[in-house]
């Protein structure tokens, strides 16, 4: 038999572990900082410090629970801890216990079937579960754990604690999901709900892979990239809605509600914080009611009526520099006339459009304009130069009468002269508002040629809102042309927003659909009984987000990027309210105070 000796401490060495213990002592270490200076434990409650505690667990749950059903627990506005404890199980022993319970449940069938007694439903569904379970379990699609949920909620006051208990028994009863508190174990409940990994209550269910997935908790309708501007305050659980829309798949957005839902308010801050990330923004508006942002911006509104001083001419060609192919910029114009003259006359036929192709050719002729890029430069036609080469064709007569309006006529001085303005930096405003009907899809589609025109020149982070834009969805090639400028405006850094409050206009147009699809943003307002049909079929909505926007506020509604969507509620500052308002009494009052 060995014999060992103890070794004999070092004198020396448990001196200085004393003296290191006794230094220790004196230290503030976490734990410290974080230990509440009192607990106080009772039987139904805790109080910590200050604040009281009540900590519950799930007793049973429903056959069958929805994705997402502890969202309601996670958005509610308290202090709130949950913690979830989950145990694999061997599914060896889970298969061995549910092999012998369907022999169990098969054989009480059969004597029910022998005895001819009253089939048992709850019996039969039981064991077609159990089957099912198994044949899951035996292919790996699903495994078996146990798992245990846990509450823990925080208040000022008895009565608050009380009135937080009863929402949490209620949000959760109604959905068959039953909890208890912690009755004389409070503070074993109290630390099963910290994230520590302890699990002193121990009240588990069964659970399967589906259904344990169901319980995941990270579900809250957070809708931001984290910068950009601020669009509004996330409804389901007041986060802030922020987007930079140019870091998205393309910076285009569509905006659709009734009157007075919100849309012009909305985007008209939106203009406002983006142009402190230095963007650009230019917006046609039929309506006059971007001059007060305009002005308070420093901005530019140009006005484009009969009466206006203000021309743009639709011959102007792109200077795109002498690398540019001059051939494919010639053509590109020559098409875009063609529309825009089938928006003036009507539909043209094969033949009425063969002429007008020819005549244009002609016209640009007439000023020595070929597909040499270098002849671009020199001075454009005017609308009044195609009349007089029309006025000499042959087969031309009635397009010569029908254009003689534009250029001789009721409208003649809006279309053939020379454009007299340049597009400025900052905010440009195109008001539309005092074109006469029949002259506004005309007007708009001038008005968007020379800004694409201008834009793919000179490339630069830039917003082109359209207001109302169900009034280009009338006419296919000013429909077809607004299309055209949504699929190419990423390629220019450009985003393009469409606003209407005709959403059936907007979306019967195949064009129409073609811009909501081809844009990573939509803000959807309030809207009428009439078209929310179509509305919910375009954009797939809910029963409960059909009545959301039915029934919202000004300014709420819901917004979508890209598949995920969130309810919102646009709010501005008091400055940003005064600036970008359309309320006619606040207009009113904001005009008498400046003593106009």
């Amino acid at each position: 038999m060995a014999l060992f000796k103890r070794k004999k401490k070092n004198p020396k060495e448990e001196a200085a572990r004393k003296a290191l213990e006794k230094f220790e002592e004196g230290l503030v270490s976490v734990r410290d900082l974080i230990a509440p200076a009192a607990l106080e434990i009772g039987a139904n409650q805790l109080r910590l410090n200050n604040k009281l505690v009540r900590s519950f667990f799930v007793l049973t749950y429903p056959q069958y629970v929805e994705t997402n059903w502890l969202s309601p627990i996670i958005n509610y506005d308290v202090n709130l801890d949950i913690s979830m404890h989950i145990y694999p199980v061997d599914s060896s022993q889970i298969m061995a216990t549910l092999r012998r319970k369907v022999v169990e449940m098969e054989s009480s069938l059969r004597i029910n079937q022998e005895r001819n007694a009253i089939r048992d439903p709850e019996l039969e569904i039981a064991y077609q579960d159990a089957e099912e379970l198994r044949d899951r379990l035996q292919r790996g699609a699903e495994r078996f754990f146990h798992y245990g949920l846990y509450f823990t909620i925080y208040a000022e006051n008895e009565d608050e604690l009380d009135s937080i208990t009863r929402h949490l028994e209620t949000v959760l009863g109604g959905q068959l999901i039953y909890t208890k508190p912690t009755l004389l174990q409070m503070e074993a409940g109290f630390n099963s709900s910290l994230p520590l990994g302890l699990d002193e209550i121990n009240v588990v269910r069964n659970m399967t892979t589906s259904s344990l997935a169901t319980t995941f908790p990270f579900t809250s309708s957070d809708l931001t990239t984290g910068k950009g501007v601020l669009y509004g305050i996330n409804r389901h659980n007041n986060s802030l809605i922020l987007f930079d829309r140019f870091e998205l798949e393309n910076a285009n957005m569509t905006v659709f509600s009734k009157s007075g839902g919100g849309k012009s308010y909305a985007v008209k801050l939106e203009i406002l914080r983006s142009m402190m990330f230095d963007t650009d923004v230019i917006v046609i508006d039929p309506e006059n009611e971007y001059e007060t942002l305009a002005n308070a911006v420093g901005g530019s509104f140009i006005s484009i009526s009969l009466n206006s001083d203000k021309r743009i001419n639709p011959f102007d060609l792109p200077n795109l520099g002498e690398d540019a192919d001059g051939k494919k910029v010639l053509r590109s114009s020559i098409i875009t006339i063609i529309g825009l003259i089938n928006l003036m006359l009507g539909k043209l036929t094969p033949e009425e459009d063969a002429i007008i192709d020819k005549a244009i050719r002609e016209t640009y002729a007439l000023k020595d304009i070929t597909e040499d890029i270098k002849t671009h430069k020199n001075p454009p036609p005017t609308m009044q130069d195609l009349q007089n080469v029309l006025d000499n064709m042959s087969g031309a007569k009635s397009l010569s009468q029908r254009l003689s309006k534009y250029t001789r006529g009721t409208f003649a001085g809006i279309l053939n002269q020379p454009t007299n303005f340049d597009l400025n930096r900052g905010l440009v405003v195109f008001n539309i508002r005092d074109l006469e009907e029949s002259l506004r899809p005309i007007g708009m589609y001038i008005i968007l040629n020379y800004i694409w025109s201008k834009i793919r020149f000179n490339m630069r982070k830039r917003m082109l809102v359209i207001d109302e834009a169900w009034i280009m969805m009338q006419h296919e090639d000013s429909a077809k042309f607004l299309y055209s400028i949504a699929k190419r405006a990423r390629k220019y850094y450009l985003g393009l927003t469409t606003i209407t409050q005709d959403v059936e206009d907007f979306l019967d147009s195949k064009y129409g659909k073609a811009v909501v699809a081809n844009s990573s943003l939509q803000l959807l307002f309030r809207q009428s009984p009439a078209s929310i049909d179509i509305v919910a079929e375009t954009f797939n909505l809910t029963q409960g987000e059909k009545f959301l926007l039915l029934e919202s506020e000004v300014g709420e509604g819901l917004f979508f990027a890209g598949t995920n969507h969130a309810a919102i509620k646009v709010v501005a500052s008091f400055i940003e309210d005064r600036i970008v308002t359309s309320d006619p009494a606040q207009l009113e009052e904001l005009r008498k105070l400046s003593g106009g």
